[in-house]
């Protein structure tokens, strides 16, 4: 499928940032028309018509989202922006934020009128420091054009937006946990129900999306729900930023509708694996996903194609590995990422995140017994749904996969004491 041109329009425009140029080139358009003609409930319904999906990770339906909000309220609802891209692999919010800062911000009033916000917060990830600046500038051209305050755009809508930095945690981007960090707090997840929607934010109604996810909304507003879901496949609507990192000749962001396969993301759009080298490996969504084998890329990316497959699209951040990525070395790096950012709170994930590494730190060391791969898919299967929130899982679902598709790989580093590809020598790892 060709590449497409959505949000990733004015990617490397310098003069995107500026309030002025995205003016005369259609910025807060959509916003304009689904204020002054269209009632909250019309900007839903086109929404839900889309099939746009969060992009974030989760992919639950955006329309479905806002339509948990209760509308008759008396407490005050809010929005909040997720932009704690912290997910390794994952870099498409950062292109958004710092080449198209103002279609994000028109998604936002988007968003906020039609479920009848009037205070959102954008939750950005402390070491986006480019981004940052990019996203706060944007936001006092917007104050001083008018277009936030009292007035929106010159209607009668009233929305304020402020921008808060985390510090660096990765469990911020889970939505409670986010909610939590924005009152002041520890960043935990919280137990569900109550969801966000009905009890967020200050206790109050809230909806949370990813800065993806909203950026689409001008376009849909524009073009109608049934164009954008037509980009896509079923109950996938659209197209997505596909962040395509690790062994392939051209790297970068790639913005194709969703349905396209896998290979042809790599193959085609990527220019294949580097160095004339062979596939071996791919995870599909972020280090939160399964690993694919290389004769597993002839799969469309949706959410459910890659679910049947045993991993997800999450994030749309694509890692490819060729033949001579050694396995072990590659899982021990992933568990130790978890490892560190688990936040502590539930045992199955404490225990298990800090296990799973000290015992593949072990077998990178050259110390391993082949009793050890038992007990990982024992611990794997402990970790299953265990836990609040799903960062116990992000982890189970890598090393679960890795063990049960390359399994030869840790049997040879633990009888060898070497890896089978690199055939490098244990390293002393600290734990």
């Amino acid at each position: 499928m060709p590449i497409v041109k959505l949000v990733s329009e004015f990617f490397g425009v310098e003069e995107a940032r500026r309030l002025d140029w995205r003016l005369r080139h259609g910025g807060y358009e959509g916003a304009r028309h689904a204020l002054r003609d269209m009632t909250p409930e019309e900007v839903t319904e086109e929404v839900v018509r889309s099939n746009l999906r969060g992009l974030g990770g989760a992919g639950f339906p955006t329309g479905r989202k806002w339509m948990f909000v209760p509308k008759e309220t008396t407490q005050p609802k809010y929005l909040a922006v997720n932009c704690d891209e912290a997910e390794p692999g994952t870099f498409k919010d950062r292109y958004i934020v710092e080449w198209d800062p103002h279609r994000l911000l028109e998604g936002i009033i988007i968003c906020s009128y039609a479920v009848g916000i009037h205070q959102a917060y954008i939750y950005i990830r402390g070491e986006y420091v480019r981004p940052y600046h990019r996203l706060k500038r944007a936001l006092e051209e917007a104050y001083a054009a008018g277009i936030f305050g009292g007035k929106v755009l010159g209607s009668d809508f009233s929305l304020e937006v402020h921008i808060h930095r985390g510090a660096g945690a990765y469990i911020c981007g889970e939505e409670t946990a986010l909610l939590e960090s924005l009152e002041g707090k520890k960043g935990w997840p919280r137990l569900k129900p109550p969801f966000p929607a009905v009890k967020g934010l200050f206790g109050c109604p809230t909806v949370i999306n990813n800065v993806e996810t909203l950026s689409h909304l001008p376009k849909i507003i524009l073009n109608g729900g049934s164009w954008f879901s037509d980009l896509g496949v079923e109950r996938n609507g659209g197209a997505r930023l596909f962040a395509l990192s690790g062994h392939v000749n051209r790297p970068g962001i790639y913005e194709l509708p969703l349905g396209t396969p896998l290979r042809e993301l790599i193959e085609e759009h990527g220019g294949g694996v580097w160095r004339g080298k062979r596939l071996k490996g791919v995870v599909p969504g972020g280090t939160s996903s399964g690993v694919l084998c290389a004769d597993e890329i002839d799969v469309p990316l949706t959410f459910e194609a890659l679910a049947e497959k045993g991993s997800m699209l999450g994030s749309g951040a694509v890692v490819v590995m060729d033949e001579d990525t050694c396995m072990v070395r590659a899982l021990h790096n992933v568990e130790d990422f978890f490892a560190h950012e688990s936040c502590g709170q539930c045992t199955p994930c404490r225990e298990g995140t800090n296990w799973a590494y000290r015992i593949l730190s072990r077998i990178v060391s050259g110390n391993g017994v082949p009793e050890d791969l038992d007990t990982l898919e024992h611990l794997a299967s402990n970790m299953r749904g265990t836990s609040i929130c799903a960062l116990c899982e992000g982890a189970r679902m890598p090393l679960q996969s890795f063990l049960t598709k390359f399994r030869d790989e840790f049997e040879y580093y633990i009888k060898n004491r070497r890896s089978m590809v690199s055939g490098r020598t244990p390293t002393t790892v600290s734990t």
